[in-house]
């Protein structure tokens, strides 16, 4: 380690978007550590920062790539006239992506109003310079980790930009997503304490039943509350035309056309006839009013099996509705779906605003976080009722004239699961209320956060709203390109190490972020439920047996 002054090296390539530079000082024992400001810090080191000098231009960058190139010192000719190799050196090159300019009055900002020429100084970054980047986010607070690099120096996020313009949570399954949006929600609650979050937990990562049949939580009881969506009763009358169309018809049936054009006019006529308090004028197809199901399937039964003329000619629709007739009754009757198709507590439109308050945290005893299990929900009507729980909470605040001073932030764990990219017909409806609220949220202070595993599988509309964007680990080429595309070209070098990333280690992009950051996610208190099983541990101790019974009697029962 040697005490020496900042200056590293100078550039010897510059273009709109990169910077290559070459080390003053030859390499003899690998890249240099150096002593800045009591901080031992390696010259070189992938994620870090450096200052680039040239006269009154100060641009700070990220180091992208370095390598050592060796080179030989031929010195003393021989009596043959040949050189001769004494001994052997290094120099040592980076790369470089400019990340923001610091002006006269040593303020940081992103981007470069003038770029520097090569020759220009490189100078190596202690912690406290690098602070200067973050001193305007420090105010709030919002503190989620650390920088490998300085691990002194604290990264700070601007949570209002964060959760108000959307956030991305990508990295592929074991990069630490789960730990890190856990992480984020209980520093959330910690530093603004009213906060109203509805997260849609898909597998029971952040409330879950142990072994022993007790509720364990990633969360403080104080500030959580569990409920499981078949308990909810999220009902089928709740559900916009497009989303009943999504969970009825099969859009690439033959008869799809007849089927939603015939849907359409019996759920409009229903609603009516159902709400006879309201005017009719001030009813939509998609109004949030109560309708009998067993009604829509008589009208349909009707429609299929009428005939004119005392039975001599068939109608118009005879045959037409055979197989959405069987689909529809074959769900009636599966007790898995009641709480959909059969619910005991949402029975009248009167009861959706009590169905709002619990599922924001408004109900007695008030939470800030609402978890939404959908583990126990078939499969098949899983993306359906996720999204009709965000388009609820979108609409609750697009009404609500105080939507300014109550806002909402919604994370939607495995969103590609219900958020897929466009160009296929399946959840076509799912798809279009959730992009609802990423193209309009932030007006009605609806946030949203979309955690994946899979973004290029994602709808590139929501992608496209999201001002921020935590990426952990993604070796999936596929999924690398797809982030390189969202980001600006200036930054999509950055992207290239997503597959080095260590578990909980992230890669920081956006609005809310003062730079590019790649920077170690503080550890959550408690954990969420997401660690892979230890098949070495387990099997070496080995259960000797199971309850079988009791697993086929919760299979039967459809209760975990």
């Amino acid at each position: 380690m040697t005490k020496a002054t900042t200056l590293i090296g100078r550039l010897t390539e510059v273009s709109e978007s990169s910077m290559a530079a070459t080390l003053t000082t030859d390499i003899t024992d690998g890249f240099p550590v150096l002593l800045v400001g009591g901080e031992a810090i390696r010259v070189g080191q992938v994620g870090s920062y450096l200052r680039i000098k040239d006269r009154d231009i100060q641009i700070i960058a990220m180091v992208t790539s370095a390598r050592e190139e060796e080179r030989s010192l031929k010195v003393a000719l021989g009596q043959d006239g040949e050189g001769r190799v004494t001994r052997s050196i290094s120099r040592g090159h980076i790369t470089l992506t400019p990340v923001g300019e610091i002006n006269e009055h040593g303020r940081f900002s992103r981007g470069m109003a003038r770029y520097p020429v090569p020759g220009a100084e490189v100078h190596i970054m202690s912690g406290g310079q690098i602070g200067v980047m973050f001193e305007k986010y420090r105010a709030k607070g919002f503190n989620l980790g650390y920088l490998p690099s300085h691990p002194s120096m604290r990264v700070c996020l601007d949570p209002a930009v964060m959760f108000g313009r959307h956030l991305a949570i990508l990295g592929q399954s074991g990069s630490g997503k789960s730990w890190g949006v856990t992480s984020i929600l209980q520093r959330t609650i910690s530093v603004m304490p009213k906060a109203h979050i509805i997260v849609l937990d898909l597998h029971g990562e952040y409330v879950w039943t142990t072994q022993d049949g007790q509720r364990e939580a990633a969360f403080d009881e104080n500030i959580v509350q569990d409920l499981d969506a078949r308990e909810l009763e999220i009902p089928y009358w709740l559900l916009t035309f497009s989303e009943l169309v999504d969970l009825l018809i099969d859009r690439e049936d033959e008869g799809a056309t007849v089927q939603i054009a015939y849907l359409r006019e019996v759920v409009h006529e229903l609603r009516r006839k159902a709400n006879p308090n309201i005017p009719t004028s001030q009813i939509s197809i998609d109004s949030p009013m109560y309708f009998p199901l067993d009604e829509l399937f008589d009208q349909f039964k009707l429609a299929n099996e009428q005939t004119l003329d005392f039975g001599k000619t068939k109608g118009p629709l005879f045959g037409q509705f055979d197989e959405f007739l069987i689909k529809l009754q074959s769900r009636m009757n599966d007790a898995r779906y009641d709480f959909l198709f059969k619910p005991k507590r949402r029975t009248s439109s009167d009861t959706m605003s009590d169905l709002l308050r619990e599922f924001i945290g408004l109900a007695e005893p008030k939470r800030q976080i609402t978890v939404i299990d959908f583990s126990s929900v078939p499969f098949d009507v899983r993306p359906t009722v996720s999204a009709q729980i965000g388009r609820l909470a979108f609409e609750m605040n697009y009404w609500n004239p105080s939507s300014r001073d109550f806002p909402i932030l919604l994370v939607c764990e495995e969103a590609h699961a219900y958020i897929p990219r466009s160009g296929g017909t399946r959840y076509e409806g799912t798809r279009r209320s959730m992009e609802r609220i990423a193209k309009e949220g932030r007006k009605y202070g609806v946030g949203l956060v979309v955690v994946s595993q899979r973004p290029h599988e994602l709808s590139e509309t929501v992608l496209a709203q999201c001002g921020s964007f935590l990426c952990f680990r993604l070796s999936n080429p596929d999924d690398q390109q797809y982030v390189k595309d969202l980001v600006p070209d200036a930054e999509g070098d950055l992207v290239n190490i997503l597959s080095t990333l260590a578990r909980g280690e992230t890669l920081a992009l956006g609005e809310s972020v003062p730079v590019v950051t790649r920077f170690q996610m503080q550890q959550p208190d408690p954990t969420p439920n997401s660690n892979d099983v230890d098949f070495y541990s387990k099997w070496q101790l080995n259960m000797d047996d199971l309850d079988v019974e009791a697993i086929v009697e919760k299979w039967r029962r459809q209760e975990r």
